[in-house]
């Protein structure tokens, strides 16, 4: 079943629409009435993408994103 939304409902819900489209819906948008755009799932093809682990990363620290305290003082603090 295809639904027909207008511009301004897909502009501040375009987020929830494109997720309706993922599941499978096909929704219309129009302007002024007239159908001007349509949102459909995509096909996928072959299999899903595999990281290409370009940099040999193998570990990362619990800790990699906690504050540098040396950082924080150049900066007067906290960096948040």
């Amino acid at each position: 079943m295809t639904d027909f939304v207008n511009l301004y409902e897909a502009k501040t819900q375009l987020s929830a629409l494109v997720d309706r489209a993922a599941a499978g819906e096909e929704i219309v948008i129009a302007k002024n009435g007239v159908p001007r755009a349509r949102l459909m799932p995509v096909e996928r093809s072959g299999e899903r993408r595999k990281p290409a682990n370009a940099m040999r990363i193998e570990y990362v620290a619990a800790d990699f994103d906690a504050s540098d305290p040396h950082i924080e003082q150049m900066f007067g603090g906290d960096t948040k």
